[in-house]
């Protein structure tokens, strides 16, 4: 049996739907068991038989983390403490998400970041993720942390959301080209997450996955651009300016890295995987969106 962690979430949403589709039983839970209170977790879990737990929930506004330090580490930190703690007690096996803002993006590097690299987060959201990822090492000797970046997905704010909306809004835009990265199908995660629990794996450790290639947020938000006009997904005709700027042009509370390149080597090794290229991921993912957008239309119709 598996529980889902967080099931309301970008991560967790696409999660939850390949476990539906597949036919898979679990139990599912979000804010209303809190996971910074132990006691919650218990009360959820209780008669239940868990063999897995993955947990997708966690604090992720990162600019907001910089006020809401408390907070942030509240869940971040003590949240996977506990649900690790809970883990060990009851001899379950934790697949874990983290982030690429655990590094500093000083590494230069085209082929990333790899697992072992050294960690030196520059934000209160880096900083609380990697305290989370320690207390799991404290606690267990078995366990799954899954390291992701540029996150976007059908549910919750992400990059692909907001170009939309300003491509609606504005003629012109800016946005910075000096960040480096990997965009990642919260999809193709969550397919992975269930890979390794189908196959019983016992490759335990800290991976890194995104689709693959390297991008900048301008050349992210230019494909975003010209695959939405190609499928008609924006009302506005009026041509957008897209600048590309410097980061210390672009004001913003929390400093990100500026390499978020994650080296898949060994998750592909380990788990056999052919990851495809983030522009063919974000293709389907704006090909979907499309087609809901029809079939939301059609219901208006009728």
């Amino acid at each position: 049996m598996i529980w889902l962690v967080g099931n309301k979430g970008m991560l967790g949403s696409e999660v939850e739907k390949l476990l539906k589709e597949q036919g898979l039983t679990y139990w599912a839970s979000d804010k209303e068991v809190d996971i910074g209170d132990y006691k919650a977790l218990e009360k959820f879990a209780k008669d239940k038989k868990i063999k897995w737990i993955i947990n997708c929930a966690g604090y992720t506004k990162v600019d907001k983390a910089e006020e809401e330090i408390d907070e942030a580490f509240r869940i971040n930190k003590d949240g996977v403490r506990n649900i690790a703690l809970f883990s060990s007690k009851r001899q379950i096996r934790l697949i874990h998400i983290s982030t690429d803002y655990i590094f500093d993006g000083d590494k230069d590097d085209v082929r990333g970041y790899r697992e072992d690299d050294k960690a030196n987060p520059l934000s209160v959201y880096g900083k609380s993720k990697l305290a989370g990822e320690k207390e799991i090492q404290k606690i267990l000797e078995e366990y799954f942390i899954l390291r992701t970046a540029w996150l976007y997905g059908l549910n919750g704010h992400n990059f692909i959301f907001t170009m939309l909306r300003l491509f609606q809004k504005k003629e012109k835009l800016e946005v910075v080209d000096d960040q480096r990265g990997s965009p990642t199908y919260a999809n193709d995660l969550a397919e992975v997450i269930l890979k390794i629990i189908q196959s019983g794996s016992e490759k335990y450790g800290i991976y890194h996955f995104s689709n693959e290639g390297v991008t900048n947020w301008y050349k992210f938000a230019r494909a975003i651009y010209s695959k939405a006009k190609k499928l008609d997904l924006l009302s506005n005709s009026k041509k957008v300016e897209i600048k590309a700027i410097k980061t210390e042009e672009y004001p913003a509370v929390a400093v990100r890295p500026k390499n978020s390149i994650l080296s898949k080597d060994k998750i592909k090794k380990e788990f056999n995987l052919n990851i495809r290229d983030w522009k063919e991921a974000m293709d389907d993912f704006l090909s979907l969106l499309k087609i809901k957008e029809k079939k939301l239309q059609g219901k208006e119709i009728r």
